[in-house]
């Protein structure tokens, strides 16, 4: 499959529908965020790996969570786990010049493999270590999108999430989570809801998994 047949197969699925967001993944291209191996099935609807025994997510649940996110012109985004930065890609197309998307990844590996793959994307920042308590920081977010596992929603992100704003998160044990969608709706006030099942890695910090 090309990248046309995939966008129009998510489309299809009602996995893909802002229209900001199809313009995102026309733009960027996946078989840059690949190892060279696999760059031939970038199109296929399908988890790739990468290094450091990780992967490149699914197409469908990279547009899944990115339309759960509701990213918009000029945010500031949080992305915990950077994997390849095609996320982060995506995200960074949707928010602009006038946005900024940081990642945080602990793999020193993956933090080199990212920047790479990010080299023409100026709102990008990556940095290394524990995603699990955010970064404060550069604290309120718009957005914060995780892309592992975690056995329940670091207190730390909601602490630092604008209000109106939305954490994405996969919550669950270690070999399958629910993608939870967390809104701000007041100071102290959280609403949740569920996208569906997935499978992700594990998230590794000290709001995570030890």
């Amino acid at each position: 499959m090309d990248k046309k047949g995939l966008i129009e197969s998510m489309k299809r699925s009602g996995a893909l529908k802002s229209k900001n967001i199809i313009a995102a993944f026309e733009k960027v291209k996946r078989e840059e965020f690949c190892l060279e191996e696999y760059r031939s099935s970038a199109y296929e609807d399908r988890p790739l790996p990468i290094i450091a025994g990780q992967t490149i997510s699914q197409p469908t649940t990279v547009a899944m969570m990115t339309e759960a996110l509701k990213p918009k012109l000029g945010d500031k985004i949080l992305e915990i786990g950077a994997g390849s930065g095609y996320q982060a890609a995506i995200i960074s197309e949707i928010v602009g010049k006038k946005g900024i998307v940081f990642t945080i990844e602990r793999i020193k590996e993956l933090v080199e493999f990212a920047r790479k793959n990010l080299k023409h994307h100026g709102n990008v920042v990556v940095l290394e270590g524990d995603g699990s308590g955010g970064l404060k920081e550069e604290a309120p977010f718009d957005g914060i999108i995780v892309t592992a596992g975690a056995p329940q929603i670091p207190e730390p992100l909601k602490k630092q999430l604008k209000i109106g704003g939305r954490i994405v998160i996969p919550v669950g044990g270690t070999f399958s989570q629910d993608i939870s969608v967390i809104e701000r709706v007041g100071k102290d006030k959280f609403e949740t809801t569920n996208i569906g099942p997935f499978v992700f890695v594990p998230l590794i910090g000290k709001h995570a998994w030890k």
